[in-house]
């Protein structure tokens, strides 16, 4: 018979923390932001943040193809505590977005908790520690040492772990290959014959750039897509911001006139009612991508009116890229120019898929082959949510277990089984939903709700239940019916699958997760406690508290708190 364990009292006060260690994977915008907030909001703990890249930016260091760019305003695509007053252009191109975060990175010294060339290889945690032990690549060295986490935090994004398409043959080629997120410096399409795969939004950005130079350009596009007008064009269509809108100056291309570069720097109160102007627009998409709202009904037919326009009416080009599936279904990119490049004389759209690569180019699935010099791949990332590297929890290696069963995580940032792991966007975030930047802020203090909450509590293990988790997705299943993103087709939201679940966006507005994030919900999680007696009530303590005990505190901060409950 075991001895009975008698409990103690912990001779410290309430409020006492315990030294964690916290781990980072990934210094995109997520992980740039997350150093902030932590250091905002926790003491009594250590952080480092693996990044496999040499520098810091994730997606917009990667990411350099020509044309390459956000959709969403510029300058709703920051931090909001860390505004850009001078953005070039309406949407900013990707080495500007690139320059801004390592400028943030360097205004807010986060290089010192930041290791550039080295990834996580592996992950395993351990019950009785309560850690995690990782095994970590120096990609400099290849020398691969160990670390531990009590937190691990994965930022390393969705949009990041690029691939080809899914053909045969592709070592046969003889001609130059490119991926577009492994986009080659220095390379000129001058002369050459071109063979651009894909018409999501990075074919839609590239493919006009290549147009110019190119000696003939092919545009293989399997599945047709919605090409909106510019945002300007369609928020003046819709009646929006008209009046905001008419208080800047913009060329033919979006650039900023410096004369509305000087007044978004001199006058922070116009500054300020045009970012929140423009993000109240992005915020109010949503309704479009119902599928049966009159939104829905009268955007399309605009749309549809502008593409035919754009394509000079060409029956055989609107056939091939003028899809019939509601608007929405694929994430829409503005392609004011991909449209008018694909009348030029040097481009032939080709419909249907790559089967195979044959060393002269590449086999379609009608059997014609397309001989090309170059075949420039826009066919996107794995968006599977697979981990790249072995994360083995409770039950198993995560990487099993996403691979035979449908992603789900609770409110997208945790998963059952997997104690103390908290990812940013994971399956069914709002990735589509707007600026990166805001959500992350958003989703980086409701974990740090949730560390701070295992530090002062004596909390050693948290996780969300399965129980919980089978709800969130039952919730989800039936909720998306209702939007456009689960009607029958390919697209990466289901993972390229044409009848697969919609795994990579949220269920519901943008408004709809940040407001969900407001709470915690402890009655959706299963606790481990670090004390012998694994009793929840140890962090009590000695009957003191750390708001009487710190000189520099308010004892009698109450007597000036709101009566009202948030």
């Amino acid at each position: 018979m075991a001895p009975k364990i008698e409990y103690s009292v912990k001779e410290q006060p309430l409020g006492s923390t315990r030294h964690i260690r916290i781990v980072g994977i990934g210094a995109g915008a997520s992980g740039l932001n997350m150093i902030r907030t932590l250091r905002l909001n926790l003491t009594d703990y250590e952080l480092v943040v693996y990044e496999k890249n040499h520098d810091v930016g994730g997606t917009w260091f990667e990411n350099r193809y020509p044309g390459c760019r956000c959709d969403i305003p510029s300058h709703n695509y920051q931090f909001s505590w860390k505004p850009k007053h001078d953005w070039t252009n309406f949407h900013a191109p990707a080495e500007e977005i690139n320059d801004y975060l390592r400028q943030v990175c360097d205004d807010e010294g986060m290089r010192e908790a930041i290791k550039t060339s080295h990834e996580v290889v592996s992950a395993r945690w351990n019950e009785r520690d309560g850690i995690w032990n990782l095994i970590i690549r120096d990609l400099g060295t290849g020398i691969e040492f160990d670390d531990h986490a009590n937190f691990l935090l994965d930022g390393t994004g969705i949009l990041n772990n690029w691939k080809w398409p899914d053909a045969d043959g592709i070592g046969r080629y003889q001609g130059t290959l490119i991926h577009t997120a492994r986009w080659p410096r220095g390379f000129d399409p001058s002369d050459k014959v071109i063979a651009v795969v894909g018409n999501g939004a990075t074919g839609i950005q590239v493919l006009p750039e290549l147009q110019k130079g190119a000696k003939k350009l092919y545009h293989v596009v399997r599945t047709p897509t919605w090409v909106p007008p510019p945002r300007i064009q369609s928020w003046k269509l819709m009646g929006q911001a008209e009046e905001i809108l008419s208080k800047i100056q913009l060329d033919a291309q979006e650039n900023f006139s410096q004369e509305t570069i000087e007044k978004f720097k001199s006058d922070p109160e116009f500054y300020r009612t045009y970012v929140k102007e423009i993000e109240a627009l992005v915020n109010n998409s949503f309704p479009i991508v119902l599928t049966n709202s009159p939104v829905q009904a009268f955007a399309r037919a605009k749309v549809t009116e502008y593409m035919t326009a754009m394509l000079g009416g060409d029956e055989k080009l609107c056939e091939a890229l003028i899809p019939d599936y509601p608007l929405g279904f694929r994430r829409m990119t503005p392609g004011h120019s991909y449209l008018q490049a694909l009348t030029m004389p040097n481009v032939e759209v080709k419909t249907g898929g790559v089967v195979r690569f044959v060393p002269e180019g590449i086999e379609l699935d009608s059997g014609e082959i397309i001989e090309a010099d170059v075949v420039v791949c826009a066919t996107g990332f794995d968006t599977s949510f697979c981990p790249r590297f072995p994360i083995v929890g409770r039950n198993g290696n995560l990487q099993d277990r996403w691979r035979k069963e449908t992603p789900k995580a609770y409110m997208s940032c945790a998963v059952p089984g997997m104690p103390n792991y908290f990812a940013f966007l994971g399956p069914n975030g709002p990735i589509g939903h707007g600026s990166v930047f805001t959500l992350s802020e958003h989703i980086a203090k409701y974990i740090t709700g949730i560390i701070k909450k295992c530090q002062v509590e004596g909390i050693k293990s948290i996780a969300p239940s399965q129980d919980a988790v089978d709800d969130y997705f039952e919730h989800i299943s039936t909720f998306m019916p209702r939007v456009a993103w689960s009607a029958p087709g390919r697209s990466w939201f289901t993972n390229g699958q044409a009848t697969g679940p919609v795994t990579a966006l949220h269920p519901g507005s943008r408004i709809h997760f940040f407001h969900m994030l407001e709470k915690f919900r402890g009655e959706d999680w299963e606790y481990g406690y670090d004390n012998v007696k694994r009793n929840r009530f140890a962090y009590l303590g000695n009957g003191f508290s750390t708001k009487e005990l710190d000189p520099k505190g308010d004892s009698t901060w109450y007597l000036d708190a709101p009566t009202i409950v948030a």
